[in-house]
């Protein structure tokens, strides 16, 4: 058997239309058609990229992948499921979640920004790989006074509090605020690095003898934080984006204002 076909009541359910019981009722009660044909079988073997499928009259559109843009909160933790925390998967409404998507790499519990979520493996695995050195790009405030000796450090690499040095890192310094009383000064950068070492933003500053307060990812690969959706929000990605995603192989190079399994 093609390994395109599947079960009626299956691609019927993946699609939202409905729990396995209430389908086969659906089905029994002929609201749904296959080429046309009303079918009174849910257990119908069908080729959904080939076939025409409607359910009370409406043409069924089947996918198979699904690919979500979400602005993360802070407050929710990047996996499928937690016994505690809130994940970002609890963010999905119930039809976005019947693909089973998984995040594409990790960001903080307090860390903000773009977390592409997707059933995709072999498309997750191009993004994460190391191989790839797929850029990826972070905003933050930080106490501290970032100056034109930590860019020079993060472009040679920094040595991390475990020994290991980074690959060249991006620095782009857009304003420090100096306080004029004894508190330090606050910074306003943007970092665009290649890897995703455990807190690997948060551990460079600490390295240089300076703090992250706040932090938010706006690109990873060719793919930009849409800025029009609120915290917790999110959409699918647009053809344009998959496209250019899917023809992404990393291999980037860092250069001033670049685009940007992590754990920042």
């Amino acid at each position: 058997m093609s390994k395109q076909m599947m079960r009626l009541d299956k691609l019927l359910g993946n699609m939202g239309l409905g729990t396995r019981s209430e389908i086969k009722k659906a089905v029994k009660q002929g609201k749904v058609a296959v080429d046309g044909v009303v079918v009174k079988d849910s257990g119908l073997q069908v080729e959904p990229a080939r076939q025409k499928i409607e359910f009370e009259g409406t043409p069924v559109v089947y996918k198979s992948e699904i690919y979500l843009l979400l602005n993360k909160p802070q407050g929710v933790i990047s996996a499928t499921e937690d016994m505690r925390e809130r994940t970002v998967i609890d963010l999905l409404r119930e039809e976005d979640r019947l693909l089973q998507p998984f995040p594409v790499g990790r960001l903080d519990k307090d860390t903000e920004g773009l977390l592409l979520l997707t059933n995709d493996g072999q498309l997750a695995h191009e993004l994460l790989s190391p191989r790839k050195h797929v850029n990826k790009t972070y905003e933050a405030l930080v106490r501290g006074a970032v100056n034109e000796e930590d860019k020079v450090q993060f472009a040679l690499g920094v040595e991390l509090d475990d020994g290991y040095v980074t690959m060249p890192a991006n620095l782009v310094i857009h304003e420090v605020k100096e306080d004029g009383g004894d508190e330090e000064a606050n910074s306003f950068i943007s970092l665009t690095i290649q890897e995703g070492k455990f807190h690997q933003v948060k551990r460079m500053f600490e390295a240089v003898g300076k703090k992250v307060v706040k932090l938010r990812r706006v690109a990873m690969g060719p793919l930009q934080l849409d800025e029009s959706l609120d915290l917790g929000q999110y959409r699918e990605l647009t053809d344009e984006e998959l496209a250019a995603l899917r023809a992404h192989r990393g291999g980037q190079k860092l250069v001033s204002g670049g685009e940007g399994q992590d754990e920042i």
